[in-house]
């Protein structure tokens, strides 16, 4: 059982987790701004010439290599959607860490691949070949960190922590601006490959992290580990297994965990409607996934230094330094995220980031309908403006919500189910941009900031305050509502935040709790006073 701390306990562990989880995230950054600024880079369309722009192209040339290079940089998102789609249906069986560990080495295989590639023909699609593996290795690790950070962490700080993981998206993108800025300066190969191997640093990181930290109590508690579970608990809080907020914990997980045992747990489980609503409340998660790349980011962040280029008309070098400040903008942006997180809540700041990011492409819309020299440095505002909404809101949110809006039976697969959305829209979003933006400048920014406005009434809607509360508070809001025929943001508006105790007792109130209220005793989790602080074997 993978119960290790390496001799950590309390806020060290707590913070060693949150440290391997978001530099999971920063790869996934990293490998977005790291494109930007290589796919039309000098030596990279030397070394893979069919991605090369001719000197007065024609038409379908032009949009030939448009969607080559969209091509070459969506195959990622290919990968990755399949590494998630693997998490949703594998997650539970193999264990948060175990998954991490090995997207870690998918990733880490792939990245070498793709920095060894040789040759035009041939090359180009090793260079594929690697970004799909590594887009595989991604997928699952994006897919299972959330869950891992979320079960580990409490309600008065969990979202603060996962925070961290977007956040740190935005650092990742920074770091690749620059790195390949400077490389830019440099006539070789090591140009693009540098920072392609680059991602083995971070991977490696994540991997000693995997290793080294324990599995979520929750995945203890639902395969049965009582033991592993409260030393795992124990560690977390700074205290022995046996001690009475550890119990408490552990009595409030087993009983959430044996009321989802209730009825079948499977596919089935997710098409279910009635009090419990997880069909519901899977969509709801995938959406903000779906709205997150839909309204725009990744257009922003994959082609910043094109749009610069080919959209705006700046000069290649006066384009990559255009995009490493954006990159900064887009790092220290996100700032805001951490103090709002919790006291603003994610359903304001969904509403929020909808609107300001809408109004800020429409800007951008309004000045590239005429791009003259003028309107192209308003344009600029505009995508800057919006990276600067999307970083404190829609960066962050997508990725905390799923884990917190999905009851704990169905919470490994809605959170992969929102990340396989993720993926998919983010592969549609990457391939069809350089294509759009090339017919139409002004064109793909009205397409973003529509959808932006119509996720407004959608958010307003559909979108739960989960900010402070437990995760098995969200089953009593559903459920409640149900019962009542209100919306679920009504009811979680009007409920007061509950205690353990408040919680259980609801639970049983509306039908949810059909474990024995009785709780367990210390020598039913084979603890005592001689053996309470020994942790269980450790592999």
């Amino acid at each position: 059982m993978w119960t290790t701390t390496c001799g950590m306990s309390g806020r060290v562990l707590r913070v060693s987790i949150t440290f391997a989880a978001v530099m999971g995230f920063s790869l996934f950054g990293y490998n977005q701004g790291m494109m930007s600024g290589i796919i039309a880079g000098d030596e990279f369309t030397k070394s893979f010439g069919a991605l090369a722009m001719p000197e007065n192209p024609t038409d379908s040339e032009d949009r030939h290599v448009n969607v080559l290079r969209g091509a070459v940089t969506a195959c990622y998102e290919i990968g990755c959607f399949f590494g998630a789609l693997f998490s949703m249906f594998y997650g539970d069986k193999i264990g948060r860490t175990r998954l991490i560990l090995a997207g870690s080495i998918v990733l880490l295989v792939g990245a070498v691949i793709s920095t060894a590639a040789f040759g035009d023909k041939w090359g180009l699609g090793q260079f594929v070949i690697g970004r799909v593996i590594s887009g595989v290795g991604n997928g699952i690790n994006t897919a299972t960190i959330p869950v891992w950070q979320a079960e580990c962490s409490g309600a008065h700080n969990r979202g603060f922590l996962v925070c961290f993981e977007g956040a740190v998206i935005a650092i990742g993108t920074f770091v690749a601006y620059w790195v390949v800025f400077g490389l830019s300066y440099v006539s070789d190969t090591v140009q693009w490959r540098f920072p392609i191997a680059l991602q083995v640093f971070f991977a490696l990181i994540v991997a000693a992290g995997a290793l080294m930290l324990p599995d979520s109590p929750r995945w203890f508690v639902k395969r049965g580990l009582d033991k592993e579970a409260c030393y795992v608990l124990a560690k977390l809080k700074d205290t022995t297994p046996d001690s009475d907020a550890v119990l408490t914990d552990f009595n409030f997980m087993k009983a959430d965990v044996e009321a989802s045992k209730a009825s079948k747990v499977g596919l089935k489980a997710i098409f279910t409607f009635g009090k419990t609503q997880e069909f519901q409340r899977i969509l709801v998660g995938c959406s903000g996934q779906f709205f997150q790349q839909f309204t725009g980011c990744n257009a922003a962040i994959y082609y910043s230094t094109l749009l610069f280029e080919q959209n705006l008309g700046l000069e290649r070098r006066l384009a990559l330094i255009l995009g490493g400040v954006f990159a900064t903008v887009y790092a220290l942006a996100t700032i805001p995220s951490f103090f709002m997180i919790e006291k603003v809540g994610r359903r304001k700041l969904y509403l929020i980031g909808f609107l300001g990011q809408g109004l800020s492409f429409l800007i951008t819309f309004a000045c590239l309908i005429n791009p003259t020299k003028e309107n192209s440095k308003g344009a600029i505002v505009g995508i800057f403006l919006f990276i600067t909404f999307f970083a404190f809101t829609l960066l962050p949110l997508p990725w905390i919500y799923p884990p917190e809006i999905n009851p704990v039976r169905t919470r490994t697969v809605g959170a992969a189910a929102s990340t396989c959305t993720n993926w998919i829209c983010n592969f549609a979003v990457v391939m069809f941009t350089p294509v759009f933006a090339a017919s139409s400048g002004w064109g793909v920014y009205l397409f973003f900031a529509l959808i932006n406005f119509s996720a407004i009434p959608f958010a307003w809607f559909f979108y739960v305050e989960t900010a402070g509360r437990e995760l098995e508070e969200i089953d009593i809001v559903y459920a409640k509502a149900h019962v009542e025929g209100k919306w679920p943001y009504m009811v979680a508006d009007d409920m007061s935040k509950l205690d353990l105790e408040q919680i259980t007792q609801q639970s049983r109130e509306l039908g949810l709790d059909t474990s024995d209220p009785s709780e367990p005793e210390k020598n039913e989790l084979g603890l005592s006073s001689e053996d309470s602080k020994e942790a269980p074997k450790q592999l």
